[in-house]
């Protein structure tokens, strides 16, 4: 039987599920996926009106952080009749994206399994985006409208700011809709981020990245627990983190941490013990203004969800390359 997640409290590394797949595990979460709920996911599907999840390449440049800078696309013909294309300046997490497990590490504990900072380099392919494109990643999507939840509750609700998700909030959406758990679904969150962002001009979006904000996970210990004890195989948003951005207040604060001198400050975030400790699965920057739209439409928010990141054998993330079908 699987631990609950207050027994990983009491873990040789607390919180984390290393001892529960093993410390060679390289697919985390995705273990929850085993054949008899993929089969029975499956059977979701009743109309066959599909739902791509993934945002154009360049979706959103200029990229929130200013770290992932456009992509260029080429196309070149060796004759009248033929052509062929190459990419340069492709970032992987820069739209709709999947982070692998070698993404994000925790700096008491290392890397997922307890892989060492120092091992996590160039040249190492352990914890890549590979393993979760070889074994391909379907199951019981469910979609948690939250602002369409804000919005018919009458309740004040502002995608531009920093808005945290408990998980008397998150069930609270699954009554309103209602969806029940099963264990090894996977819960997608729209926000309405995605959707504000690329309705943006240029110059809106220059004028917002200097003030970004965005709604999501509630950095709490509580939340990692419901989405442990719910057995969540892979959760997603429309938003560039999942969780909360910035971080206001946390659980997760290490004493006498100070910010890395580049990149973001991974402080208090919930990628730390989500990623390196629970390794679980986590998409960002999702496109759910369709899928949710068809939800509202038709009352049903559960559906077979597939993704398959791309075959790059140590990739740090990739597009998700995600469909839902109903």
């Amino acid at each position: 039987m699987l631990p609950t997640y207050d027994e990983l409290t009491r873990a040789e590394v607390a919180g984390s599920s290393w001892d529960v797949f093993g410390r060679d595990d390289q697919l985390g979460t995705i273990n929850f996926l085993t054949p008899e709920r993929v089969a029975s996911a499956a059977r979701l599907v009743r109309t066959g009106r599909r739902f791509n999840l993934d945002h154009p390449v360049n979706a959103f440049e200029p990229y929130p952080t200013g770290t992932r800078p456009r992509t260029e696309h080429h196309v070149f013909a060796n004759n009248e009749f033929h052509r062929d294309d190459w990419l340069d300046s492709f970032y992987l997490q820069s739209t709709s994206q999947l982070d692998a497990l070698r993404h994000i590490g925790h700096p008491e504990h290392g890397f997922y399994g307890g892989l060492a900072a120092e091992d996590n380099n160039e040249s190492s392919t352990r914890l890549g985006i590979h393993n979760w494109a070889e074994s391909g990643i379907a199951g019981r999507g469910v979609l948690l409208d939250v602002a369409r939840f804000f919005t018919e509750e009458g309740l004040p609700y502002d995608c531009e700011q920093t808005i945290a998700f408990d998980e008397d909030l998150l069930e609270r959406v699954a009554r309103r809709q209602g969806v029940s758990w099963r264990g090894g679904d996977m819960v997608l969150l729209r926000t309405g981020w995605a959707e504000n962002y690329v309705a943006k001009s240029a110059e809106e979006r220059v004028e917002f990245n200097r003030r970004n904000r965005s709604p999501g996970l509630a950095q709490r210990e509580s939340v990692l627990r419901w989405l442990w004890d719910h057995e969540i195989a892979l959760v997603a948003s429309d938003t560039p983190a999942v969780e909360a951005d910035p971080v206001i207040e946390s659980d997760f604060r290490l004493p006498g941490e100070k910010p890395p001198e580049r990149g973001v400050d991974h402080s208090g975030m919930l990628h730390r013990p989500l990623i390196a400790l629970l390794g679980m699965a986590m998409g960002e920057l999702w496109k759910l203004d369709d899928l949710a739209a068809d939800c509202a439409a038709d009352g049903v928010h559960e559906f077979f969800l597939t993704c398959k990141p791309l075959y790059l054998v140590g990739g740090v993330g990739s597009p998700p390359n995600a469909l839902a079908i109903k």
